[in-house]
């Protein structure tokens, strides 16, 4: 901009207002327009990087409206809503506690004490952001949004979203490098020129010298300098490539907005590069790998099956009033039966909903069954225990202590259980049958769940003070029932595992079901080949893998498909050992216990539907499907980001090791250089923005999925993109350098005057020079494939911004040839510039047939040297011998 203040001042005064402001205003407006489209496309990526940070804060849960549960948004909620809060969910407004159950809650976020705050009648204060650590309750709001405690907090931190990823850092370093060059290559050119114009050796258009001692006025030799030093500063804008982290935000706010169509909310942007690197996904069973549509499918019941489902006359009237009264008060789902007798409406977990829905089957009216014994004190399900409790007053100083989770665990606890009369009986004859029913249903890739009770005094319940922290009585139960909850796989699972597979990414079942449950899903979902492939280490119990000492779980970690009833602790040593081995990890979780492996990743992908806000507090994508597909989708983005970042890499140091060379070349052989300030600042305009905006946006392909994993320190510049780089670089130096040299006679313009063919032959050279770029963007498409027009037509943006392109060259060519310091060319010579822009496809095909080592080529060059050395050592070995 200094430089076009004062070529404008110059020029104004030695040629006049009419003539002299071209030069200086062209060079202010090139440099404004390049301001401008690249400041607009960066307002507009940061404006979709707010939109989604909103949908990362929109937060879905569910409150009772009219004595009805409906979902709403954390936006819409508003005073007097009732909320329940179970284990793991981020508290939404400011409220106070109406019931609750062992509720304890995490407020180090608003006191920023670790210590768990326990929530009862004496306090009930409820503050929002903080999480629910354990147990259950419900609360009213009293605040929502700017009132809250948490609001007036946030109103006065702006949240800083300025965050560089890996792949940002690793490619301002690149920028740097090479805009170091540039400079040096610049002072280089500055001092050639600089030296050539004041000894006399720069010659005007009519050949005489620009600079003659004594002779040439002051301010026509300012006016000589200001335009060297306008040659330099132009080659120092072409050569730092300021549009390479451009790329990397476009090509990331591009992925974002189409993953969060794939279902896919990316929390933390590092995770979309990392996700293409990942080789490894320990996914979870339920919701991810199945439909989470659970169904009670078969009942055992008094030693035997009931068939059907809901025929409560196969069951003694004392099993199936203790069974719905353990069904009722054992959980956190709800039943909501309408007033005008519509449908009814069962809300909570899957498996919640799956029981709730059998216990209304049975006759169970939902309402009457929890007001006829009242809760004295919950035990919420816990995924380590993988069961969950509660005492209840049944009246006549009776306490029933109601168990229900997983069945052979549940089973393990009980020494008696229910006959078809309802009468106890020992166990120890019934045991081998009962565990037999618990591994057919489980080889049916069927849920196993138990319900068992214990029958007590008024005398075992502590005082109202001491019974937060009572241990409810968990042996020496009485098995009730054991039911079977049929998950059916997801449609599209196994396609998507088989798609992992061959991407070299492998996918691992981490599951709290049983062995035999996890086994039929993970054969289902094609995670085990086969029955033979069904033993250890690659099907695993969790407590077997968590008693092996640090090396030996390292030793088998790589062997595991499938984990059974694991524990989130399982998962997490499972993450750490394989971390440990190399390998970068993507895990699925949804528990609030999951947090720990979430967080240990490299990426943690969390449920949507199923997940709790803790789980995705911790994760760095969010699943909002719940659907293993997904994050296969990920996957493909992953990988995407990484492409797309090193086709414009390519595309970008092609142009600039063709602009410095040809400019650098003729500044000092002939003083004059064949790019001016213009035409070099709109290569950078084609080059810089519209060049990321094409290459960063192209929508990944099955090809992306038909290769192994990116490695995390893997070269940004592969061998295969320096064969393609310097083969089209060297064509277009060559070429245009040969036009420079040569281009009066090859033009036949001869008879021509030097200055009008210096103008024809520099205008033909740039022309030439931004139709190789353009024919060079659809060679940067493909760099590793011989097909550079596949999939062209899917890209509309990249087909609009190369006529764009086009459009403007022409423009500039034939219209405002006063700006640039062209002249208009005529057909031949258009189709001569085309000719030779069009060379550089079949060119392209034939440089990638070159083959090229796999290794980059530092190592390739190391590995040489090493095996010369070890040749020669071993020749001087054989000749000691001899």
């Amino acid at each position: 901009m200094i430089a076009a203040a004062i070529s404008l001042i110059l020029g104004i005064k030695t040629e006049g207002i009419k003539e002299g402001w071209y030069d200086g205003a062209s060079i202010a407006f090139a440099v404004i327009i390049v301001i401008s489209v690249t400041a607009f496309s960066d307002y507009r990526q940061s404006l979709q990087f707010q939109n989604l940070n909103e949908e990362k804060r929109n937060i879905r849960l569910e409150v009772t409206r009219g004595g009805r549960r409906i979902e709403v948004s954390i936006f819409d909620l508003v005073v007097g809503d009732i909320v329940p809060l179970k284990i793991g969910d981020q508290v939404p407004a400011d409220g106070i506690l109406i019931a609750g159950h062992s509720l304890a809650v995490d407020e180090s976020c608003m006191t920023g004490e670790s210590k768990i705050a326990h929530k009862d009648q004496k306090a009930p204060f409820l503050m929002s952001g903080c999480k629910v650590a354990d147990g259950y309750g419900t609360m009213l709001v009293t605040a929502v949004g700017i009132n809250t405690e948490w609001g007036l907090l946030m109103a006065s931190i702006s949240e800083d979203n300025g965050e560089e990823t890996p792949l940002q850092v690793r490619l301002n370093g690149v920028a740097t490098f090479i805009g170091i060059v540039g400079l040096s290559v610049a002072v280089l050119v500055l001092g050639v020129l600089l030296a050539r114009y004041f000894t006399g050796h720069s010659e005007n258009a009519d050949g005489s010298p620009q600079f003659i001692k004594g002779q040439t006025s002051v301010k026509a030799a300012i006016n000589g300098v200001v335009k060297i030093i306008t040659i330099a500063v132009t080659i120092v804008v072409v050569a730092v490539p300021e549009g390479l982290p451009l790329a990397v935000t476009l090509t990331l706010a591009y992925s974002m907005r189409k993953m969060m169509a794939d279902k896919a909310l990316v929390r933390r942007l590092s995770a979309c590069e990392t996700m293409g690197s990942a080789t490894t996904i320990c996914s979870d069973k339920t919701g991810t790998l199945t439909l989470n549509e659970m169904t009670v499918v078969v009942a055992y019941i008094g030693g035997k099956k009931i068939d059907p489902l809901d025929n409560v006359d196969q069951m003694h009237y004392t099993t199936s009033s203790l069974l719905i009264e353990g069904i009722a008060q054992n959980t956190t789902g709800n039943v909501f039966v309408p007033e005008d007798g519509g449908a009814v409406e069962v809300t909570g977990s899957p498996t919640e909903k799956a029981i709730l829905s059998w216990g209304v089957k049975l006759g169970m009216k939902f309402d009457v069954a929890r007001s006829e014994s009242s809760i004295l004190h919950v035990f919420p399900f816990n995924s380590e225990k993988k069961r969950g409790g509660v005492a209840v007053d049944a009246g006549d100083s009776k306490v029933h202590v109601h168990w229900k989770g997983a069945a052979e665990i549940v089973l393990a606890s009980c020494s008696s259980w229910l006959d078809a009369n309802g009468l106890v009986q020992t166990i120890d004859n019934e045991e081998s049958t009962l565990k037999k029913v618990i591994e057919d249903m489980a080889a049916k890739s069927l849920r196993c769940i138990a319900f068992a009770y214990g029958s007590y005094g008024l005398e075992i319940v502590p005082n109202e003070e001491e019974r937060d922290t009572w241990k409810l009585p968990e042996n020496n139960l009485v098995l009730l029932a054991i039911v079977g909850i049929k998950d059916p796989c997801r449609p599209c699972v196994k396609d998507a595992v088989q798609l992992c597979t061959s991407a070299g990414v492998k996918v691992r079942m981490v599951t709290g079901d049983n062995l035999q449950t996890a086994k039929a899903i993970a054969l289902e979902c094609g995670i085990l080949d086969s029955e033979a492939s069904a033993t250890e280490p690659n099907l695993i119990d969790g407590r077997a893998f968590r008693e092996l000492s640090e090396k030996g779980r390292e030793a088998i970690a790589e062997k595991i498909l499938v984990m059974g009833r694991s524990s989130p602790n399982d998962k997490l040593l499972l993450v750490q050992a394989l971390r440990r081995k190399g390998h970068v990890v993507a895990v699925t979780g949804d528990g609030t216990n999951d947090a720990p492996a979430l967080h240990e990743a490299d990426i943690g992908l969390a449920m949507g539907i199923q997940g709790t806000e803790v789980a995705k507090e911790s994760s760095d994508i969010i699943i909002l499907d719940d659907d293993f597909a997904s994050v296969v989708k990920v996957v493909r983005w992953g990988r995407s980001v990484y492409a797309n970042i090193q086709k414009f890499i390519q595309f970008q140091l092609t142009v600039n090791v063709a602009a410095l060379v040809i400019n650098v070349v003729a500044a000092i052989s002939s003083g004059n250089v064949p790019l001016n300030a213009v035409q070099l600042l709109w290569v950078n305009l084609i080059m810089d923005t519209l060049g990321a905006l094409a290459l960063a946006t192209e929508p990944p392909t099955d090809h992306l999925m038909a290769r192994p994993p990116v490695g995390r320190r893997e070269s940004l510049i592969t061998n295969v993109m320096w064969r393609n780089l310097i083969v089209q670089a060297l064509y277009q130096v060559v070429v245009l350098l040969v036009l420079n040299f040569g281009g009066r006679s090859i033009l036949h313009l001869k008879n021509e005057t030097r200055a009008h063919a210096d103008k024809v032959k520099n205008t033909f050279i740039f022309n030439s020079f931004v139709l190789c770029q353009i024919f060079n963007e659809f060679n940067s498409r493909k760099p590793g494939e011989l097909n550079i027009f596949e999939g062209i037509t899917g890209n509309r943006l990249f087909m609009g911004i190369i006529a764009i392109t086009v459009v403007l060259q022409v423009i500039i060519i034939e219209f405002l040839g006063k700006f640039t310091s062209t002249v208009k060319l005529d057909w031949k010579l258009w189709l001569a510039s085309i000719g030779i822009g069009f060379i550089s496809w079949p060119l392209a095909v034939l440089g990638k047939l070159i083959p090229v080592p796999e290794i980059p080529i530092t190592e390739y060059l190391q590995t040489l040297c090493c095996r010369r050395r070890h040749e020669e050592k071993a020749e001087e070995t054989s000749n000691d011998h001899a």
